[in-house]
């Protein structure tokens, strides 16, 4: 009797194994399919993307954008009369002007100021700062009174 429950304990073990090397089986076989499918759309984005950059080529061609340059626009090669001295370039707008005048770069390279260090930086000076000047004033008076 005990042998017969335990053959029929083994016999529902391998089914219930065999379902699940079947389900195991089933899974791998659509995980598979699955890579087989993307691998497919990968091989056709990628040939869509050379066909995209084989068409950029031939469009961006310097030698197509040339002839059409010729062909649809009116330009003439530029003649040395075009060209003129800044001396004869118009004044500047005076708006243009009232904009510039809180600009210290712009100053300094217009009227070739020497530069203030606290407008170019953006620092305080040391008269505007006065806890740093009782601080440097505390420390030379200390540094004088170490001096014998």
């Amino acid at each position: 009797m005990i042998l017969r429950v335990l053959n029929l304990a083994v016999i529902a073990i391998m089914v219930l194994a065999a379902a699940y090397l079947y389900r195991v089986k089933f899974d791998a076989t659509v995980q598979a399919e699955r890579l087989a499918r993307l691998r497919g759309e990968l091989r056709h984005e990628r040939d869509a993307i050379a066909a995209l950059r084989a068409q950029w080529e031939r469009l961006d061609s310097p030698a197509r954008i040339e002839a059409l340059a010729k062909r649809y626009l009116p330009l003439r090669p530029i003649a040395p009369s075009q060209f003129d001295a800044l001396d004869g370039l118009p004044e500047r707008a005076a708006q243009d002007l009232a904009t510039e005048e809180g600009d210290p770069i712009g100053g300094i390279i217009e009227h070739l100021q020497q530069p203030n260090r606290s407008e170019v930086t953006g620092t305080i000076p040391p008269a505007a700062n006065p806890n740093r000047a009782q601080a440097e004033g505390a420390g030379a008076a200390g540094k004088r009174s170490a001096v014998p």
